[in-house]
């Protein structure tokens, strides 16, 4: 094993294990049969090989000597190889002459392309999944890997609209009755540094929290790509998937979710009450790939005690960067600054964080393939789920001009994506307008 460790206390907080102790111990029987104790190998698939998807199987071989990768599948063939290239050149690392046949195992029988890819991944005899595609397709494909039998790295978020959280929710269920294991892609929850302030938050560092204030400032995203001649308009939409809000659930749940689940970390997990949010398209450049997603967003979340919570994210060119937190207490404020590494607390209790950093993204990995050997569950779907839809809550109020409910965002019947998946003819998403677009 590459690992010995298994979880530690910390780790436990860090994955994110909402279903508790009780749920590790699960059907132990059920994840020795898929990758542990029983045999040596643990066969890795990957469905979606872009970029993300590229550095999760990086992780995973990274995670255990015994994994390899048996499967891929992408909507489109060319990523495929590009895939396997860029991991077999960032494990290889100093020794470029490293022999990596024993790791790379996805002959091209077990290469698959267009919708149903992610069956035959599923089909081809793995016993871990990794799913990395545009969020839209998460709920479906991670329905279809646990009903399977499957382990799962799911990427954040794991939905763009309530619907989608509802199935996973469920999926997370299921998961848990048959003992398998869902890590989830907010990987902020393995990082030590920002354990650490969050395991003194807890212990009343700042004494009881009062307000929060996240933020995930940008400067933009990944460049869009112009439509070519030879592309349905199914294609050219899942080729800038990024800006096409049904597609990504736009960049407040794509991307800036995860300083959202800052806040919802430091509220113990518990929903707010409501929100009500601005947004807006105000530098973005209007041509047909960037879609119809916002570039600014501000929204308030409301919780039960009386605690207030404010995000605030964008997209402008020429503007400082900001992915941090600020946390108010009756007893000091706490400062988060997890890309400097700078972690501070003032007031009655001056505390200063001394962890090291560490590589939270392989940390997933670790803690899914070291559990899985031990014959224990690590299931953060349900977390997945929930914070997604705080994010997805947070859009709606901003689209609608509405104060929308957690119960409202929970049991929104709004489908962003309603049929089956074809290349072909696909509906252009208008661009949502606060006070006439309807809350569903």
């Amino acid at each position: 094993m590459a690992n010995e460790r298994v979880l530690t206390r910390r780790e436990f907080n860090a994955a994110g294990l909402g279903l508790g102790a009780a749920a590790l111990l699960g059907a132990p029987e059920l994840a020795r049969a898929a990758g542990g104790g029983a045999r040596d190998t643990i066969k890795v698939g990957v469905v979606g090989c872009g970029g993300r998807g590229t550095g999760a199987v990086v992780q995973a071989l990274k995670a255990d000597e015994g994994t390899v990768l048996w499967a891929m599948g992408d909507l489109f063939g060319e990523r495929i190889g590009s895939c396997e290239k860029n991991a077999r050149a960032a494990i290889a690392g100093d020794n470029p002459e490293a022999d990596l046949s024993h790791k790379f195992a996805a002959d091209e029988s077990r290469r698959f392309t267009g919708f149903d890819a992610y069956r035959l991944v599923i089909e081809s005899g793995v016993d871990v999944v990794l799913l990395t595609t545009p969020p839209v397709f998460r709920p479906l494909h991670l329905r279809a890997a646990i009903t399977a039998g499957k382990h799962v790295f799911c990427e954040k978020p794991v939905a763009v609209d309530g619907p989608g959280v509802r199935s996973v929710i469920e999926t997370t269920k299921i998961a848990h009755d048959r003992g398998l294991s869902i890590m989830s892609g907010f990987c902020w929850r393995c990082h030590d540094q920002v354990c650490e302030v969050f395991d003194k938050l807890a212990e009343g560092g700042i004494g009881e929290v009062r307000a929060i204030q996240t933020t995930y400032n940008t400067t933009g995203w990944v460049r869009p790509h112009p439509r070519q001649p030879e592309w349905s308009e199914t294609e050219f939409q899942l080729r800038n998937w990024q800006y096409f809000a049904p597609l990504s659930g736009d960049h407040i749940v794509e991307q800036a979710v995860h300083a959202i689940d800052w806040m919802s970390w430091a509220m113990g997990d518990v929903p707010p009450l409501r929100c009500w949010a601005v947004g807006g398209r105000q530098v973005r450049p209007e041509m047909p790939e960037t879609g119809n997603v916002y570039d600014h967003f501000a929204v308030t979340y409301e919780y039960e005690n009386g605690v207030r919570g404010y995000h605030t994210c964008r997209h402008w060119p020429n503007t400082p960067s900001d992915n941090s937190a600020f946390f108010m207490g009756s007893d000091g404020v706490c400062t988060m600054q997890p890309w400097q590494g700078r972690h501070v607390i003032e007031g009655a209790h001056p505390w200063t964080g001394s962890a090291a950093s560490n590589d939270m993204y392989q940390r997933e990995h670790d803690l899914l393939f070291a559990a899985i050997r031990a014959g224990k569950v690590i299931n953060s779907g349900e977390l997945l789920a929930r914070t997604t839809l705080l994010a997805i809550m947070g859009r709606m109020a901003a689209y609608t001009g509405q104060i929308v409910t957690w119960e409202q965002a929970m049991n929104s019947e709004e489908d962003l994506n309603p049929g089956f998946w074809a290349f072909g003819k696909r509906a252009v998403p208008e661009v949502a307008v606060p006070g006439v677009t309807e809350l569903k």
